[in-house]
């Protein structure tokens, strides 16, 4: 009996060396592999698909599981998880790495097979009210002749700006005087909404070259101005610039790039640029109603191959935090795209404080669009000066 017991205890033993011996070479296979890619691609570059091809398999393994792997030899590494953090799965993670599906993304395996599937393969980052992976924000790019087409719209775009909503403003407390720190552009300036256009019902042609989403920019300089932060609003047609280049629709933001490289560098006072387009999802997920106003959505779009990101998505999470607690549900979240089929950049690493905002979808009305801006305006000034205050408080102390 004695023997039997040693036996067990001798196999238990023995399986537990075993798969600690199975994780650690495991983890050293992929650290030797990471140092192979990287010399071959130093001493020859025409490896680096190679790289990108290795780099595209473990990407699969997230932070966690690498953390578990050290912790196994070394158990300093374990401090530092989580304290509800679960035990890996080698053969998940295996699995991945093998197949680059994710059980929990149904995405990493209907994306290959569905066609147009691809546009929805971006990743959440902060989760709005209502968020998941079936309503994320996406581009649909219109079909050629619509691009060429000019239609009526069913309002003025001058009538609109210039008009006065009789409601005097109380002048507010704090001002940036003469200077201009927001940028506001459009990329894609002719994306519009169908209800400004006569008699459109059609989403993939919510195209126009005049009633279209520079309302939304003017709008919102107008209303920063009344919260005291000065603005430029760009008045370039970028779409009309890409079309005398030339250029398809997916270089859009080659082209708005030299636009906004150009105004900071005429404007050294431009501190925060934004770049405002119109979703192309519809009105059940891109409209909201708080206390008995409706409003158009925002949401933040984060170009994740662009290599100042972080800095770019802490002052989307802080506007979108400020967003939550004034406006519960006008924020649909924060999220990153980049990869193959997106730009991935879309112009963010020219500053820290960029943003491209997605104002409401393809149904939204003229109503609902100028709730959001004043939101947003309301939101924005109140960040502009705290920001303000903690950097110069800053200054005052290294003085």
């Amino acid at each position: 009996m004695k023997r039997t017991t040693t036996s067990r205890n001798m196999i238990v033993t023995l399986n537990g060396t075993s798969i600690k011996k199975g994780v650690v070479i495991s983890f050293i296979v992929l650290v030797i592999t990471f140092l192979l890619s990287g010399i071959l691609t130093s001493l020859k570059p025409e490896y680096r698909l190679t790289s990108s091809s290795i780099h595209d398999l473990t990407k699969h393994i997230d932070s966690e599981a690498f953390l578990q792997l050290l912790g196994a030899e070394n158990r300093y590494f374990v401090s530092a998880m989580p304290e509800k953090a679960e035990p890996i799965k080698l053969s998940s993670i295996m699995f991945k790495v093998a197949t680059s599906i994710n059980p929990d993304d149904p995405r990493s395996l209907l994306g290959r097979e569905l066609p147009g599937f691809s546009l929805f393969d971006s990743e959440i980052v902060v989760a709005g009210d209502g968020t998941n992976y079936t309503n994320m924000p996406y581009e649909s790019p219109p079909p050629t002749e619509v691009l060429l087409q000019e239609r009526e719209a069913s309002i003025d775009k001058n009538d609109v700006v210039n008009a006065d909503d009789g409601e005097p403003k109380t002048p507010p407390a704090l001002t940036t005087g003469d200077k201009k720190v927001v940028y506001i552009y459009n990329t894609h300036n002719t994306e519009s909404y169908l209800p400004l256009l006569e008699g459109e019902d059609d989403p993939n042609r919510a195209i126009h070259s005049k009633a279209n989403v520079t309302m939304v920019s003017e709008l919102l300089g107008k209303a920063l101005k009344e919260e005291g932060i000065g603005s430029q609003v760009e008045t370039t047609d970028i779409q009309d610039n890409l079309k005398q280049k030339g250029w398809n629709y997916a270089k859009s933001y080659t082209a708005s790039r030299p636009v906004v490289q150009s105004a900071m560098a005429s404007n050294q006072d431009l501190t925060y640029m934004i770049d405002i387009h119109r979703d192309s999802q519809r009105k059940d997920v891109t409209t909201i109603k708080i206390g008995d106003k409706s409003y158009a959505k925002l949401a933040f779009v984060i170009g994740g191959d662009n290599p100042t990101a972080e800095k770019n998505e802490q002052l989307a999470k802080d506007l979108h935090d400020l967003l939550q607690e004034k406006y519960p549900g006008l924020s649909r979240g924060i999220f990153e795209q980049g990869g193959k089929g997106y730009n991935g950049v879309y112009n963010q690493d020219l500053s820290n404080n960029a943003m491209l905002l997605e104002f409401g979808g393809v149904d939204n009305s003229l109503d609902e669009l100028k709730n959001t801006i004043a939101a947003v305006a309301d939101v924005f000034s109140e960040y502009y000066w705290q920001a303000e205050k903690v950097n110069g408080e800053t200054s005052s102390e290294k003085k």
